[in-house]
């Protein structure tokens, strides 16, 4: 296997980040989260007040940002922010920053250079349909709001840190709407992605099932 991509789109709180991780150590790929990078500068941008609404000021921050991935850990200008991008205030705001279009320009560019000769597996919102369009395999990953705002809550819980579970679902239904309508990459199904709905499914179901599919595209 030489240079295998597979792409995992879905809404928030699918299943992809976690799946992919899993799917990574089971295929022996590389898994780059990209929906952590797109956290790191929302992070930076929350920390520093830009102006979103502001081409030039959104340009010139966006040239001070250095991030790096070393397995789980996140690295922002040197400082490990881990921690900080998975907080509440993070997650509401990282869909208006992922719209910007020279953001994505940036990170897609970001994107497609890390994975340069490597059998990878991404996880996102535009995999598929924009960075990488000829993906060996794509993924499309979907699960009901109220499910989806589950799952938040229990990573949330499981950092210690206290959510409304209303609060919660209105953040997942305000990205849906967010991330379905955007200008730049709006999140879609590729027309040759397979749709699995994990509503109902474990993660162990999940990736078996995503597993097989990697070996008959092996196989192929």
């Amino acid at each position: 296997m030489k240079n295998f991509i597979m792409a995992i789109d879905g809404p928030a709180g699918s299943g992809k980040s976690t799946i992919a991780k899993i799917l990574a150590e089971k295929n022996n790929l590389t898994y780059l989260d990209t929906g952590a990078m797109y956290r790191m500068v929302a992070l930076y941008f929350f920390e520093n007040n830009v102006d979103l609404d502001n081409d030039l000021e959104v340009k010139l921050n966006l040239k001070q940002i250095q991030m790096d991935i070393e397995k789980d850990r996140f690295i922002l200008n040197g400082r490990d922010v881990s921690k900080e991008i998975r907080t509440p205030r993070v997650s509401g705001l990282v869909s208006f920053v992922a719209r910007i279009k020279v953001v994505r320009e940036k990170l897609v560019e970001l994107q497609r250079e890390i994975s340069k000769g490597k059998n990878v597996v991404l996880d996102g919102r535009d995999i598929g349909t924009v960075v990488f369009p000829d993906a060996s395999l794509k993924i499309f990953l979907v699960a009901s709001p109220e499910e989806r705002a589950k799952r938040r809550m229990k990573e949330y819980e499981e950092k210690g840190v206290e959510e409304n579970f209303e609060a919660v679902l209105a953040n997942i239904k305000e990205r849906d709407m967010i991330d379905s309508t955007r200008k730049e990459s709006p999140l879609k199904k590729a027309e040759d992605a397979i749709e699995i709905d994990t509503s109902f499914m474990t993660i162990e179901e999940v990736t078996n099932e995503i597993s097989r599919l990697v070996k008959e595209k092996v196989g192929e």
